[in-house]
């Protein structure tokens, strides 16, 4: 074990975080979908989403069963929704092949969506066997400690990084080990106020020698996301239900239920496309109050819309009427629909 690990594994045992609900009975069902979770997400944000997904679906039999729709409800919000996907894909190849989740690291990345560190959490957490990981945390703590230069997502940084996880990651107590770099990372190297005065290995750590932790790792510089327009129509049946379409399989909020979008960014647009292509006569616009929303490489500017007028419109895609509260309560609505019905609650 070395002197690196030997500090982490010591300030775990007094200051890691022992109580998750993951950690409860780690089975290789449960860690895997608690890894899934994790990935670009915060722990504080997953654990209510992760209990509620283990309550519906507390084995993989029962998630493969599940409806996709099903799956990706109890999803919404949660952002990623390929994740979701993957998951619910995944669950039915571990069916498929017999219901027991595999023990090796190149059977775990058979599975959809599991790679090469997700398969070392679930090896080292659920398996007791000793895995390799490279989350974000772990990169953030190896980069910043050793003060790895470079772009840090070019395949050179990451194959220096992942010698170094290598390296580092001891023959024993793997769990544990495996968690620690996550609290580390999570806990005390944070991404802008890295609280360095209570690192265990502070005083080995290049980059706090230098005076500039938080420049590490290094990344290209960002560029400006460009903003896209999108209208969101509401359109109303006698019942006073609105309308709602079930999203593609693949892109943006993929295989979720959204209000019927427009891609244009001016009003003569829209009213373009919704009597000549929507053939919606007489028609009537009441506009809502937009707002914005980002993605990873751009922001998308919501503009609602309350349409009212004669609908002939016929969709390929799925289609239902249902009222704001019963979207929300049975559809698996991605966060800007959810926030725009609590607006027309409002």
């Amino acid at each position: 074990m070395t002197t690196f690990s030997q500090k982490i594994l010591t300030w775990f045992d007094v200051h890691g975080r022992h109580d998750l609900p993951w950690q409860h009975n780690p089975s290789p069902y449960r860690v895997w979908v608690s890894e899934i979770m994790l990935q670009q997400t915060q722990v504080a944000t997953v654990i209510p989403y992760y209990q509620r997904f283990m309550a519906s679906f507390p084995d993989v039999k029962r998630l493969a069963e599940a409806h996709e729709d099903t799956v990706l409800q109890h999803w919404a919000g949660l952002g990623y929704y390929a994740r979701a996907r993957n998951l619910h894909y995944a669950s039915q190849q571990v069916v498929a092949g017999g219901g027991e989740f595999p023990n090796t690291l190149e059977g775990l990345m058979t599975l959809k969506g599991v790679g090469r560190s997700t398969a070392g959490a679930i090896l080292s957490l659920a398996w007791q066997q000793r895995g390799v990981i490279m989350d974000g945390n772990v990169k953030r703590v190896l980069s910043r400690h050793f003060a790895i230069s470079g772009d840090s997502s070019s395949s050179q940084v990451q194959q220096q990084l992942w010698a170094l996880a290598e390296d580092n990651t001891p023959q024993q107590r793997f769990a544990a080990y495996t968690q620690a770099m996550m609290d580390l990372g999570a806990t005390l190297c944070t991404r802008s106020k890295p609280l360095c005065l209570y690192c265990p290995i502070q005083s080995s750590c290049q980059a706090y020698a230098l005076g500039t932790p938080t420049a590490f790792p290094q990344k290209k510089q960002s560029k400006v996301l460009p903003t896209k327009t999108a209208y969101f129509l509401l359109i109303h049946n006698q019942q006073q239900q609105l309308l709602w379409l079930k999203r593609p399989p693949t892109g943006i909020w993929g295989g979720l239920w959204c209000l019927p979008q427009i891609d244009v960014d001016n009003v003569a647009g829209l009213e373009t496309v919704l009597t000549q292509q929507w053939h919606i006569k007489p028609c009537q616009l009441q506009f809502l109050a937009e707002f914005r929303h980002t993605f990873s490489h751009y922001h998308l500017l919501i503009k609602p819309v309350r349409v009212v007028g004669e609908f002939t419109q016929v969709f390929e895609q799925l289609s239902v009427w249902q009222s704001p509260q019963q979207a929300v309560k049975e559809l698996g609505l991605p966060i800007p629909m959810q926030k725009l019905v609590a607006e027309i609650l409002a």
